[in-house]
């Protein structure tokens, strides 16, 4: 569908002429003679872009933006302006215009300007739809994804988390194999009861051992009094141990008479302790591949193993990347007061074409980076960090399906025109179009 342009003037002359030079460029026009005018032709709800001039004898160019931008805001407004009201021009900017040109007007580079200012309307209505899709694609306040494979992560959240099972979650580092433990918390009858977590990799075997059972006055140097540990503090809730391939083999057989008993005693102690603690542990490791190296125990495994979750990494979802990185733009945003509407194309290309080693994780620090760094009301493609930029070339793009299919271009000629290092030439001959085609549809 072709877009309204809205063009004020008071000269007849310049409004028709910019009115008939647009529309060989495709777009639909409507002209108005003075401020009050187009404000009444704005208020009919099927323009697009107003270009108007600054000095009208009613309402000025910036009061009539000022009342766009009222009601609609972000919407692009192009400023026409003489030489000597350039500096009025710029003010307006800083309230919000999208852009300003001087008279005579370059018909060229206004459309140029027309063009650009679109495309960011674009953006900016799409990440909006984006941020309200949002709330129907996550889970348990953090989780986020609409892949098939999260959502199968999801569905066995909801059937696993009302049960008592113990539960193993896998995954590479930086998945958010924590979230998942957030969830099944949240969505069980623990819920009201502590969450305690417990990171197995950051402590030693011995601090371990008192970290999770607690341990009696004078058990060992320094313990000056008794200590209730982590199974005794998550009593009838929940307790989650990360990185539970880490703990040594006499830590893996405590583990496992307390999942059989539900008893423990504490270090240096001969009281008897029960509880009742749901147990969900994670790993980043093959606990099977530690088993068959005798590093893990196999009746240990199998008792944690109840129900599995594992979580793929971010390259083999990345249809989930505009809603997630949405998500950390509207949260990074606010932190940092700024008014971040989203992100442009090739920004985009970047954030699909690399392989995020370091998962969500990575994918959230890049935001936030990208989020300080950003100039503007868009993140650019030189607004994400260095190691994004430099992404080498490769020889695919994943394209989600739920874009249009202009979008689905611009991607593939942008993720192109990167692995052929910024020679255009060379991407438009391997895609079979023209240079110049490649420069509009880009």
């Amino acid at each position: 569908m072709k877009n309204k342009l809205l063009i004020v003037d008071d000269e007849k002359n310049i409004r028709e002429g910019l009115a008939a030079a647009l529309e060989m460029d495709g777009y639909k026009t409507a002209c108005a003679a003075c401020g009050e005018e187009g404000w009444k032709l704005f208020g009919k709800g099927d323009i697009d872009m107003v270009i108007t001039d600054l000095r009208m004898p009613d309402i000025d160019g910036t009061e009539l933006m000022r009342r766009i931008l009222a009601e609609v805001p972000c919407f692009p407004v192009i400023i026409l302006t003489g030489h000597g009201t350039i500096e009025n021009a710029v003010n307006a900017m800083r309230e919000g215009a999208w852009d300003f040109i001087t008279k005579p007007v370059n018909v060229d580079y206004l459309s140029l300007l027309v063009k650009k200012a679109l495309e960011n309307r674009d953006l900016i209505l799409r990440n909006r739809q984006m941020e309200a899709d949002l709330e129907q694609k996550r889970i348990g306040g953090k989780m986020i994804g609409k892949t098939p494979a999260m959502q199968k992560v999801f569905d066995t959240i909801g059937l696993a988390a009302p049960t008592k099972a113990s539960i193993l979650i896998t995954g590479e580092s930086g998945v958010g194999k924590e979230l998942v433990a957030d969830a099944i918390h949240e969505f069980s009858p623990r819920r009201k009861k502590p969450l305690v977590k417990v990171h197995c990799a950051a402590l030693s075997s011995n601090l371990l051992e008192s970290e999770l059972f607690g341990h009696e006055k004078g058990a060992f140097t320094g313990a000056l009094a008794r200590r209730r540990g982590r199974f005794e503090l998550a009593n009838e809730g929940t307790l989650f141990l990360d990185e539970i391939g880490e703990i040594d083999q006499n830590l893996q057989i405590k583990l496992l008479r307390i999942l059989q008993e539900r008893k423990f005693e504490r270090v240096g102690g001969e009281e008897t302790v029960e509880t009742d603690v749901r147990l969900i542990t994670a790993t980043n490791k093959d606990l099977k591949a530690e088993m068959e190296k005798g590093n893990f125990r196999e009746d240990l495994y199998f008792r944690l193993n109840v129900v599995n979750i594992n979580v793929p990494p971010l390259r083999e979802r990345k249809e989930d990347i505009p809603i997630m990185a949405a998500a950390f733009l509207k949260e990074f945003a606010l932190e940092n007061g700024k008014a971040i509407e989203g992100f442009h194309e090739k920004a985009y290309s970047r954030l699909f074409s690399y392989g995020w080693p370091g998962n969500i994780r990575e994918l959230r620090n890049c935001i936030e980076s990208a989020v300080v760094m950003c100039r503007k009301n868009i993140i650019t493609e030189e607004d994400l960090p260095a190691s994004l930029q430099e992404t080498p070339g490769q020889d695919w793009v994943k394209i989600p399906l739920d874009i249009p299919f202009e979008e689905m271009e611009k991607l593939i000629i942008n993720a192109s025109v990167s692995f052929h290092k910024g020679n255009k030439s060379k991407a438009a001959e391997a895609l079979g179009i023209g240079r110049k085609t490649l420069h509009r549809k880009a």
